[in-house]
């Protein structure tokens, strides 16, 4: 489909839309029915649960009712969006077909569901998670075409796969779906019970029942899907540096993968998590989504193999893409947000958390701080290239490519959040990940070059690892996690806007509003003094509170008051040196505070 007219292109965004929302409504359905499937909570009866057409306000029944709701909303989206692809877009194959077929299979997939409420046969059960993937994996398919043809009219609407990565790409594809369903079918046998950890299978071999030869093939698929994983990375890693979608799918396609095995282990290990059993279950859904968005990138675009040749020739310095690709992370941004997650665990307590939680609360933190600056790095490759400070950076100055820079933080990403999921605990996990949506999407995206009050919202994001730290030791957040956040919150202005003075000429020949470069140098002094003031009575309600002693009392006044009198000479004797001094030093005092109520807490 090729040379649409402008009418056809909006019919064609249109239909897009309908089908994104109708991934995400058979995403749910296959969690939820997932979550259903391995727990054993169907209702018994049908369509009331238990007598009730009321949803369940709590238990695994609630999963359920989610899922016969996904179920329900999800034939007429489909037929919806069937329709008006037939009306909007009739030329665009490659978005229609696999809408009907998704259509059918649903519909299939109603009954089926039916048939197998109150008693779950395995092998039933089997074929019904490996239809749901495919009923997602066609939708997703027409989504990305819809999307394509929509930005890129000129793109022919039809798979090609004409080069060795493209093939290899259908192979992981291919083998990940056997994987999926060979575990579906292990789970509703319940074979890791049976066998886990014993290769061969309560010491039999061959094994002497069904269950054991299924999770003996299963075990094998995965390890031989592994290897392949990591080769089909470096292949993707080569040849695939310019191309953003193509790698980025890649990469969170092959950790997806990794991240299922370590999910799968876990939950083994720790049977009877209900957290782990829904994790395991979205990723699961997850990875195969992200193979089908890779599958369609890759058809779509149909490179050839002397493209792809040419960029695995390009020169690679190996210890200046180290370099970089450290760089990309912000390491000095990470440690400070570090300092404040662990003293988020020692606050929260009262006691030096053990070093196996330590371990995976701040290595997750870590990587989530990397990966959201290699990401915000992406996104201000054009600022950035404009502005002294920044211009050396490695995607603004050419040594990253933005597609390598981008996939490399969305892997660091999805990393993060499944480590801090597997071994801290879920709530941390989640807090983790809006703090990578706050700075990503929110401050990055909208925030940074639309409004003047970019860092005032923004803080948000700094202001979430204390919440995290609280939560990886407490499994729950308390008040006083909450004024760890103000206090941090309250930070962020007259940290940044003190570099902001010192770096006006910058942002404003970059377009970015910052304080100095819409309101002049003299207010932002003003507004400096005024929010560290604030900031310094904020950290007193800790005391306040009886939240902490009279040695936190004490360092907070030291600290908070050479900050008044830095933040004063800022206002009143001006100067970008002042300032400069105003920046460094609020950093060491964020550092020193957060020490302080690490002491008084265990003091």
């Amino acid at each position: 489909m090729t040379n649409q007219n402008p009418n056809q292109l909006s019919q064609i965004g249109k239909t897009r839309y309908l089908l994104l929302w109708s991934c995400i409504v058979l995403f749910l359905a296959i969690v939820s029915g997932g979550v259903v499937r391995v727990t054993g909570s169907a209702c018994p009866d049908w369509p009331t649960c238990y007598g009730s057409w009321l949803p369940p306000l709590d238990g695994p029944a609630a999963f359920d009712y989610i899922h016969r709701l996904a179920v329900a909303l999800s034939a007429p989206l489909l037929l919806i969006a069937a329709a008006g692809g037939w009306t909007w877009a009739r030329r665009a194959r490659l978005i229609n077909l696999p809408v009907w077929l998704a259509l059918a299979l649903v519909a299939l997939q109603a009954v089926l569901g039916s048939t197998l409420r109150g008693d779950l046969v395995a092998w039933d059960s089997t074929l019904h998670f490996g239809l749901a993937l495919l009923a997602l994996g066609l939708v997703v398919l027409a989504t990305i075409t819809a999307f394509v043809l929509h930005h890129s009219p000129e793109q022919p609407a039809r798979l090609a796969f004409r080069s060795g990565f493209a093939r290899s790409a259908l192979a992981f594809f291919g083998i990940l779906f056997a994987v999926l369903v060979s575990g579906a079918a292990v789970s509703a046998m319940r074979g890791e019970i049976a066998c886990f950890g014993r290769l061969l299978c309560a010491g039999a071999l061959p094994p002497t029942d069904p269950t054991g030869w299924i999770y003996i093939g299963h075990q094998l698929a995965v390890g031989i899907t592994a290897v392949y994983a990591l080769v089909f990375m470096g292949r993707a890693w080569r040849t695939q540096r310019t191309q953003r979608a193509i790698l980025s799918a890649a990469t969170i396609a092959v950790v997806l993968f990794f991240t299922q095995a370590e999910l799968g282990v876990l939950k083994t290990v720790r049977a009877g998590s209900l957290d782990l059993l829904g994790l395991h279950t979205v990723t699961a859904a997850a990875l195969w989504a992200a193979a089908v968005v890779l599958v369609a990138f890759v058809g779509l675009y149909a490179r050839s193999e002397e493209e792809e040749a040419e960029e695995a020739a390009w020169p690679l310095e190996w210890k200046q893409r180290l370099k970089d690709l450290f760089a990309l992370t912000k390491p000095i941004i990470v440690i400070l947000l570090l300092v404040t997650t662990y003293g988020g665990m020692v606050i929260g307590a009262k006691a030096i958390p053990s070093l196996s939680l330590t371990f995976w609360t701040l290595l997750g933190g870590a990587l989530a701080a990397g990966g959201s600056g290699a990401v915000n790095q992406y996104i201000d490759r054009s600022v950035d290239q404009r502005m002294t400070r920044t211009a050396k950076r490695p995607i603004a100055a050419g040594r990253i490519t933005p597609a390598e820079g981008i996939a490399y933080g969305f892997g660091l990403l999805v990393i993060a959040f499944f480590l801090m999921a597997g071994f801290v605990n879920l709530l941390a996990a989640l807090l983790s990940l809006a703090g990578m949506l706050y700075y990503v999407v929110l401050y990055s995206i909208y925030l940074k070059t639309t409004t003047v009050q970019n860092i005032v919202i923004g803080g948000g994001a700094g202001a979430i690892p204390p919440l995290v730290g609280w939560a990886a030791a407490t499994g729950r957040l308390d008040v006083p996690a909450l004024l760890l956040f103000a206090i941090i919150f309250m930070w962020t202005p007259p940290h940044f806007w003190a570099l902001a003075i010192v770096r006006a000429s910058d942002y404003a020949r970059a377009g970015i509003p910052m304080l100095p470069v819409v309101r002049g140098e003299k207010e932002t002094r003003r507004q400096v003094f005024i929010y560290t003031v604030e900031l310094v009575a904020l950290t007193l309600l800790m005391w306040f509170f009886k939240f902490a002693g009279v040695f936190y009392l004490v360092c907070a006044l030291i600290l908070g008051g050479y900050l008044i009198y830095t933040a004063w000479r800022v206002w009143r004797v001006g100067g970008n040196k002042l300032a400069w001094q105003m920046y460094r030093y609020s950093s060491m005092y964020l550092a020193l505070l957060f020490l302080a109520m690490m002491v008084d807490a265990l003091i």
